[in-house]
């Protein structure tokens, strides 16, 4: 498959995400017991947010210099939309990564080492996960238009369970991890396991986490296919998506107390995965220019969050 990616390219990316990680573990202690306040979860934001405009930058600099202008503003425009997309899709794992910890009971000061463990899952998953979906695009073409009908089932699936939540106790998972393990009945801390007469007890944490991760695989599976309707180049798709996911723990504690001013934002993320569907599908016979799509998407999440928060404050003086 031919990308722009080369060695210096993914070096550049490999060291940029390990340093960012390195950063947040080692010296602002990102996996140890920590309540993180809405100014440090917004300075991480932004932070996050400058990492990747700069990575952008950058790329364009780069292919500017060795690809000609036309390859430059093609590539980079390619990249903001991709992470446009996975940052504006990663907003439904937030809201279920709340519901998760308000299941279990989680407190904020515990929450920030499950989410570390959950983003690094995430990392490796994903990887694994879009260079299959690359290589099974490469060998057959033919797979971008079940993509696309995936997605607006998935669009269409998603408005009709905005009013339902799903049955966290009955979760089949839970029940299996329960099966293996004893299960305390309180939070230990911030442990995973605890010992107890010589038995190893699993605690609410660790159940916690296990639904963390299998809410990514979830949310993988729709949304990886939509950044592959902007472009199939793994380099472009890999740094997009995991750009978008290294800053989603920042977006989590930064939405947490104020998540249910955004009830209409589903529709909007809903609304997205349509349009990314039908664009896959109609693509031999209409192409649709990934600055369009970028224009179409900003559009349809600025309407969503304007409607949410006015349909939010609507709400509180009625």
């Amino acid at each position: 498959m031919v990308s722009i990616g080369n060695i210096w390219l993914w070096s550049a990316f490999a060291v940029v995400v390990v340093a960012m990680l390195a950063l947040d573990l080692f010296v602002f202690k990102g996996g140890k017991q920590h309540r993180v306040s809405l100014k440090e979860a917004g300075a991480w934001s932004v932070a996050w947010v400058a990492v990747a405009s700069l990575f952008g930058a950058a790329l364009w600099w780069y292919l500017d210099e060795t690809a000609g202008r036309l390859i430059a503003n093609e590539k980079t425009v390619e990249f903001f939309t991709g992470y446009l997309v996975e940052k504006s899709l990663a907003i439904d794992n937030v809201f279920v990564w709340m519901m998760i910890f308000s299941f279990f009971s989680v407190p904020l000061e515990l929450q920030r080492r499950v989410l570390l463990y959950g983003i690094v899952g995430a990392i490796v998953l994903r990887t694994i996960m879009i260079f299959a979906g690359s290589w099974l695009i490469a060998e057959f073409s033919w797979i971008l238009y079940l993509f696309g009908a995936f997605l607006i089932l998935t669009g269409i699936r998603m408005v009709w369970a905005t009013e339902s939540e799903p049955d966290l106790a009955t979760n089949p998972v839970l029940k299996w991890v329960k099966s293996l393990y004893p299960v305390t009945d309180h939070l230990e801390g911030e442990k995973f396991f605890v010992y107890r007469n010589g038995v190893r007890f699993a605690t609410p944490l660790f159940l916690a986490l296990v639904l963390v991760e299998i809410s990514d695989v979830i949310f993988a599976v729709d949304s990886i296919p939509a950044i592959f309707a902007i472009t199939i180049d793994p380099f472009i798709v890999l740094t997009s998506n995991l750009f978008a996911i290294l800053g989603l723990r920042a977006m989590y504690f930064l939405l947490a107390d104020i998540g249910d001013r955004f009830e209409l934002l589903k529709y909007g993320l809903a609304m997205i995965l349509v349009f990314i569907g039908i664009k896959m599908l109609i693509m031999e016979w209409i192409h649709i220019p990934v600055a369009v799509s970028l224009s179409v998407i900003v559009v349809i999440l600025a309407i969503s969050v304007v409607a949410s928060l006015r349909h939010s404050k609507k709400a509180r003086h009625v």
